[in-house]
């Protein structure tokens, strides 16, 4: 398809399941404010694990968006991306009914799936025999679970698909979706990332790789992306969802328009398993595409929600890679982690900062990057430190990073 018969995509609703807020209202409020969302792992006992922390969802339930009996067969992951769908569906108003069902869809991207549920059957297996499993055990844990139930959920009978990139996966969904809908496949997606990882096995895991900080004694302060003292990332659970939708079906229906996508870039390190390659080149690949899917030149970029995972690996190969993209210009933009705030959501991240970049787009309000005290040498670029910035943003980017060397970069531009 020639590019001047692509559509143009429009986000028209939000929806989020986070540590700091089980609204998106609420979440942006809480990234505002420096809200932290990281303390000690109440959903199991972790005494004996050498990471004790994590960025839990609180005070969620699943009843306020499911029946128990629906609930109760369903991992959290999956519950988290329907309650955020549905709330995204309801911020937009659109109504997916028997005339546009089949031109709505859904991707919904997990890095891991329904892993409690495996834990848990595991143990049944192992203690009370292979007869005792739950017959639901698979439908519970496999990945694609939260798109397949989230359409259930709404309705929606249009594309539909899952994408497990690691840490990558929800940026992928939402990439995926605007390409669906800018070449005609769809008028509208429900798309994001949705994870739920703080398990015994997922902590120990990670933990055992040597990539969670392991600072017990003082959670509120231990995921610090960008500071010279950061000792690895925090997890963090939750789903973010967004509405994309085809602009000239969301003018038609009169919806509110918070900022239209322009941009999608994805790119592979090929380099190794978990870590990045040195200097940021494929990172730095994924913008340059975005950017250049976007017909923008990086002069335009007003702000980047960056991956800053607070890891020693990522935080400088990011910050290489904004310079290597964007030359110059890499100074004079205000980057941030919000997973400072939230801690990392895994294949939920890309959803729910996919969110704060467009919320920062509709409003022009930056969220910080809490907890920086020493800046890295090597981290040398606007991180908007400590407070929240009202600045105008134009153009604005979220990049994602996953094992096996993803690399995505979204291009968010304000609406008018």
């Amino acid at each position: 398809m020639t590019d001047h018969n692509r559509k143009r995509v429009v986000v028209t609703g939000v929806g989020a399941i986070t540590p700091i807020g089980n609204t998106a209202d609420e979440y942006w409020e809480g990234l505002l404010s420096g809200r932290n969302g990281i303390d000690y792992i109440t959903a199991f006992d972790a005494s004996s694990h050498d990471c004790r922390i994590a960025g839990e969802v609180k005070n969620f339930d699943p009843h306020e968006y499911l029946d128990r009996k629906e609930a109760k067969r369903m991992d959290r992951f999956s519950q988290f991306a329907v309650a955020a769908a549905k709330q995204a569906l309801a911020d937009s108003r659109l109504v997916i009914n028997e005339l546009n069902a089949e031109q709505v869809g859904v991707i919904i991207g997990s890095g891991v799936g329904g892993l409690k549920v495996m834990e848990d059957q595991q143990t049944i297996y192992l203690n009370r025999g292979p007869d005792r499993c739950s017959p639901f055990m698979i439908p519970m844990m496999i990945a694609n679970m939260a798109a397949g139930l989230t359409a259930i959920h709404t309705g929606a009978k249009g594309p539909n698909n899952c994408t497990v990139t690691a840490c990558a996966a929800g940026s992928n969904a939402i990439g995926d979706a605007f390409r669906l809908v800018q070449n005609g496949y769809a008028q509208a997606m429900i798309c994001g990332g949705a994870e739920a990882a703080i398990t015994p096995l997922g902590v120990a895991g990670f933990a055992a790789a040597r990539a969670l900080s392991t600072r017990n004694d003082d959670p509120a302060h231990a995921c610090r992306p960008f500071d010279r003292d950061r000792d690895g990332f925090v997890m963090g659970e939750g789903a973010g969802v967004l509405i994309l939708e085809e602009l000239q079906h969301a003018l038609s229906r009169g919806a509110r328009i918070y900022a239209e996508i322009i941009g999608y870039g994805m790119t592979c390190d090929a380099y190794h398993m978990t870590s990045p390659v040195p200097g940021g080149e494929g990172a730095s690949r994924a913008i340059q595409l975005a950017i250049k899917d976007a017909g923008i030149t990086p002069e335009q970029v007003s702000y980047i929600n960056a991956h800053g995972t607070s890891t020693a690996a990522n935080d400088t190969t990011e910050t290489a890679a904004i310079k290597r993209a964007l030359g110059d210009h890499a100074y004079k933009i205000a980057v941030s982690s919000t997973k400072s705030m939230t801690g990392h959501l895994l294949g939920g991240s890309g959803g729910i900062e996919a969110v704060a970049t467009v919320l920062a787009t509709a409003h022009d309000q930056i969220p910080p990057t809490i907890n920086i005290e020493n800046l890295d040498p090597d981290c040398d670029l606007d991180y908007v430190p400590h407070a929240s910035r009202a600045q105008t943003v134009q153009v604005a980017l979220s990049n994602s990073f996953g094992f096996g060397g993803h690399n995505v970069t979204l291009a968010f531009r304000k609406y008018v």
